[in-house]
């Protein structure tokens, strides 16, 4: 990869190495945003349907979109835009020149595709490289990768990172937890990718096999997946003894990679010389202003076979006024810590699965690894949290399991402020996809 270089379209645009993109003047970052929110809406405009369509709805043309500050001329796009598009409605470059595609499940509708030429596949190693230089990872360090190498692959962004950064990597994806311990003992590991949920479960593997991992050279962790909570860091710094950083991702932008904490882990630096940021009211779709807390917004400036204009993505987050200690130019988000997708309404009270998840970790000896059930009695909303517990607890005596239930089930009805019932489920029980728990199952009107 050429990491100097920006894009094959930007031949006319401002020339900055890309390990200097982090730090670049205000007024240059802009001018290089406007460049490509300009080139990029002419690309989508000429060849992808919905938007030419949506622009002409608007009255509005790629002439009138001189730069950034125009960015709330154009259309919002949406998640159900692209299963309504499936498969390769949202694609704006001919087949010949798309160079790699990963899908969705489809578990909840039409899969999600997404598309990469072979330069969103480069844009994609840079924009990693540069999350794992802002975590502290460097040259010298055996990094294994224990995320998933398969259709929505934050484990193949990831391989390509560490290979482009200079460091040794191992990619163990996920799978057998004895085995990606053992990895971790014998070759000397110092940095690991991974998601929360999964390397909390090799934590208490690690406990089980007598490995102190807080004894081996691991020192730093870049984890995806989804928003985790800052008990949940606290829980896994504490267990391994490194410093654990997010990296935050959409897997219909480009995976892993949007943003990145930095050494402050006080917030993300969007890489908004690829991605531009806007927070908006989530109801009236007006853009708000710095500090105050509304839909995340983002429109890929640089990405060529399925670029997006606006694209809602549900995550609740907030743009920092304030510029970060480590000198970064790049805006900052208040760290991502829930989605509006997961939010739900229940007996009117609004409940995020994170208020659970500090309910959980709360009592020592559990894990996160939790579901909720959603059914409706007589007209009433029922609220059942499914927690999984250690071989050790689930063999014990069924008293000792009534009492943890009772007082599992009365510290997250105090979080939420309504009742809940707890019950206790088998450890690795509750169904995942790629190593991620599905948080919320809402049966309610079935």
């Amino acid at each position: 990869m050429n990491s100097a270089s920006i894009a094959v379209s930007d031949s006319q645009a401002p020339f900055y190495p890309a390990s200097s993109l982090d730090y670049v003047p205000i007024k240059q970052l802009r001018a290089l945003q406007s460049h490509r929110l300009r080139h990029v809406v002419s690309h989508v405009y000429e060849n992808v349907s919905l938007y030419r369509q949506r622009m002409h709805k608007g009255g509005v043309t790629p002439v009138d979109i001189r730069g950034v500050e125009d960015i709330e001329r154009l259309p919002f796009t949406t998640k159900a835009d692209l299963r309504d598009t499936y498969p390769s409605g949202m694609f704006a470059v001919p087949s010949a020149q798309i160079a790699s595609l990963h899908t969705s499940s489809g578990a909840t509708g039409e899969p999600i595709v997404v598309a990469y030429t072979r330069r969103d596949m480069e844009v994609w190693t840079e924009v990693i490289v540069r999350c794992l230089v802002a975590c502290e990872f460097h040259q010298r360090d055996i990094v294994q990768n224990a995320c998933g190498h398969h259709l929505f692959a934050d484990g193949l962004g990831l391989q390509a990172g560490v290979e482009a950064l200079g460091a040794t990597v191992i990619p163990v994806s996920g799978g057998d937890a004895d085995h990606q311990v053992m990895v971790m003992r014998d070759f000397n590991v110092s940095a690991v990718c991974s998601t929360p949920s999964y390397f909390l479960y090799l934590v208490e593997r690690a406990e089980k096999l007598g490995i102190d991992l807080c004894k081996l050279p691991l020192r730093v962790g870049a984890f995806v997946g989804g928003p985790w909570s800052e008990s949940i860091r606290r829980r896994i710094e504490a267990s391994a003894g490194i410093k654990a950083y997010f990296i935050f991702g959409l897997a219909e932008l480009i995976g892993p990679g949007v943003g990145t904490e930095g050494c402050h882990q006080n917030g993300l630096h969007i890489f908004e010389d690829h991605f531009y940021p806007e927070i908006v009211d989530p109801e009236t779709g007006a853009i708000l202003p710095p500090d105050k807390e509304g839909e995340l917004v983002l429109t890929t400036l640089s990405k060529e076979a399925m670029p997006l204009i606006r694209y809602r993505t549900e995550e609740l987050a907030a743009i920092r006024a304030e510029p970060c200690p480590c000198g970064r130019t790049l805006r900052q988000i208040r760290r991502v810590g829930r989605r509006g997708e997961d939010m739900c309404v229940i007996q009117g009270v609004s409940v995020y699965p994170s208020q659970i998840e500090a309910a959980l970790l709360a009592v020592e000896g559990n894990l996160p690894h939790y579901q909720i059930v959603l059914t409706q009695d007589k007209g009433l909303d029922q609220v059942e949290v499914q927690i999984e517990i250690t071989p050790e607890i689930f063999s014990d005596r069924v008293s000792a399991m009534e009492t943890l239930e009772m007082q599992l089930a009365r510290k997250i009805g105090d979080a939420l402020s309504i009742p809940v019932a707890v019950r206790l489920v088998e450890p690795r029980s509750i169904e995942r996809s790629g190593d991620r728990a599905r948080r919320v199952i809402d049966r309610r009107g079935i």
